[in-house]
């Protein structure tokens, strides 16, 4: 009986043993993924992005080449395809242009390195690596982190999810949670193709981001027609900041065009003004702009210590603050909606 006993424990205990060296740890995992993804001499994915803080989600298309070691082309455009922004990173320095206006704005920035982004695998290969604190479990078919989020959102949303397959060890989604790790942002990767590069003169910065030679008069008297249109103001939709007030709001026209100046005081002091957007001229140089490029989510702008622009829906829009911290003007800039706190 007692010899029976102690070979169905060691069974047991061979079993359990067994069991552990098939598990996969956290640290092995880590490696695997750091091996596969940042190694790779370049990439090329597509994806598909939800903004789900509005009363309707926003759907936008991701497309990214990047090719070793520091070469980028991010193209987002909304549902439609209407809407379409690019950030371009090659050896001139980082580009962010709008092709429906023909605008593109040059930075002189360390973009994407000091501020990462959920639709680049290598910024969640970095985010992973250098979170100590991440947590790691098996779902299903899926290795699933959770680590804080390192980018200019971080204050709002600081935390992230990362689903990994794992028999390709690629992304499948990445979930971006606020403090109380409720659902902000979705991203589901359709195709990632790992080993992908491009030449150099790939990521060139076209002179016309609409491969337009020049405007037809159909498209300035469009252009002209839409700027005399009445527009809706704009507003930020702003939860936890009670304690801040619109104390101004006025009407001004500059050079024939129409602007909004809104002020708010209270707790937080900040200014915004907003105006339709002008198209640019089709062989427009690009523009140097301060500060570094920034992923609103609904759209890529430009910030600085006490300032954020952007465009948007038609429309311009430009925060100033000596108060403000960059999380909290990104806070306002994503908020904005015709019908926000007056």
């Amino acid at each position: 009986m007692k010899s029976r006993v102690a070979k169905l424990l060691f069974l047991f205990l061979t079993i359990l043993v067994l069991s552990a060296c098939g598990a996969d740890s956290k640290e092995d995992v880590v490696k695997k993924l750091s091996n596969k993804w940042v190694d790779s001499k370049g990439y090329e994915l597509t994806a598909e992005m939800s903004i789900l803080t509005g009363d309707e989600p926003r759907v936008y298309g991701v497309e990214v080449w990047h090719t070793k070691p520091d070469f980028y082309r991010v193209e987002v455009s909304d549902t439609n395809a209407e809407n379409t922004q690019m950030i371009i990173r090659n050896t001139e320095g980082v580009f962010v242009v709008t092709p429906a206006l023909n605008k593109t704005y040059k930075f002189q920035s360390k973009w994407p390195t000091e501020n990462s982004q959920a639709y680049l695998i290598g910024s969640l290969a970095n985010d992973i690596k250098n979170d100590k604190t991440a947590t790691f479990k098996e779902e299903g078919d899926n290795y699933v982190f959770e680590t804080k989020t390192s980018n200019n959102h971080k204050n709002m949303l600081p935390y992230q999810k990362i689903y990994i397959n794992k028999k390709t060890l690629l992304p499948t989604d990445v979930s971006i949670l606020n403090e109380n790790k409720e659902e902000q942002i979705h991203i589901t990767f359709d195709k990632v193709s790992l080993g992908k590069s491009h030449a150099a003169a790939e990521y060139k910065v076209e002179q016309s981001p609409t491969g337009k030679a020049e405007d037809t008069e159909e498209t300035v008297e469009a252009s002209a027609e839409i700027d005399d249109t009445e527009f809706e103001t704009y507003y930020p939709m702003l939860k936890g900041w009670e304690q801040v007030h619109n104390i101004d709001e006025k009407l001004m026209e500059v050079d024939g065009e129409k602007r909004v100046i809104l002020t708010y005081s209270g707790d937080k002091e900040f200014t915004i003004i907003q105006h339709r957007s002008v198209q640019g001229d089709s062989s427009i140089i690009p523009v140097f702009s301060p500060g570094d490029p920034v992923d609103l989510g609904v759209a890529i702008g430009a910030i600085t210590d006490q300032s954020l622009s952007w465009e948007q829906d038609g429309m311009s829009f430009f925060i100033a603050s000596s108060t403000l911290t960059k999380e909290e003007m990104i806070e306002v800039a994503a908020s904005m909606t015709t019908g926000g706190l007056k």
